[in-house]
Parts: structure tokens; sequence; C-alpha cells
């Protein structure tokens, strides 16, 4: 979680928004990126979604069985259906999507539980795991002044 938490703010120093994710397969990172959608112009480049298509190229395969995915942030429906779509064994999150929607982002209120439970996904999910790290991504974010949401 701490290189999600570091990749985050690298994007936040890079003028891009406070979520990072990494995909761990046993012991080695796979893959750590942040949220890149403003600097490439794509609203599907969340930091979960550029760690799954890094991971898929890295490891050669679609199927990520095996594979935890740490996000600064409890990752939005379209994240977390890649997820389970990835067959990634485990998220563990941060932040909630309350707390994200707190700093302004439009985030669709629908929980990882939710979508677990109304998909009949097989991931498991973790949830607050380092939450005031990651709040506090959030905070660094949320100071500065040319911030900007989607």
């Amino acid at each position: 979680m701490r290189l999600a938490i570091a990749k985050g703010m690298e994007g936040v120093a890079a003028g891009q928004t406070p979520f990072g994710a990494c995909i761990v397969r046993g012991d080695e990172a796979v893959a750590t990126t942040h949220n890149v959608v403003l600097c490439t112009t794509d609203i599907t480049a969340h930091a979960e979604v550029t760690a799954i298509r890094e991971s898929c190229r890295a490891l050669g395969t679609i199927d990520l069985a095996g594979c935890v995915i740490y996000s600064t942030c409890e990752p939005c429906p379209m994240c977390f259906s890649a997820c389970h779509w990835a067959n990634l064994g485990r998220i563990v999150y941060g932040a909630s999507i309350a707390d994200a929607a707190a700093c302004g982002f439009r985030e669709l209120s629908i929980s990882n539980d939710q979508m677990k439970q109304l998909g009949g996904s097989a991931v498991e999910v973790e949830a607050g795991f380092l939450r005031d790290e990651t709040l506090e991504l959030f905070r660094a974010w949320s100071r500065r002044p040319e911030r900007r949401t989607y």
C-alpha cells in the first residue's frame, strides 16, 4: 500500500489526482501506477485500470489470479469491474468512495461490497487499510490551488 501511496503522491506532484495503485504477486510488485486521466485525456486511465494494463503486459496474460491490488481509494465501479474481469484475488484499499466524494470527486456511491454482492464476484475486499495515510494523500492534493477533479 505504501508503494501505491508514494505513486499517488508522484501523481499529485505531476498535476494528477491522488489515486495510486500497486499490483502484487507473491512478494513482488508487478506494476505501480497513479491516475493519468488528466495528462492522457483518457477518462478510463484510473490508477487501478492502468495498473491492470501494465500487469497484464508484464506477465503476458489477462488472468491476474493470485495477484492483489492495493489502491489508495476504494475502486470506482469501473475499476472494481476491471479487477473482477482480470481475476484479481483481492482488493485492498485505504480511503473510501465517500472520502473521495468529500474531497470533491464525482464518485458514484456504489461501494465495492455492493458491487461484489450484486455481481456475485469472488474477489475479496479489504477496506480502510492505512486509511489515515491515504487520507493524508487526499489532503495534500486538496491543498494544491490547481487541483482538478472529474
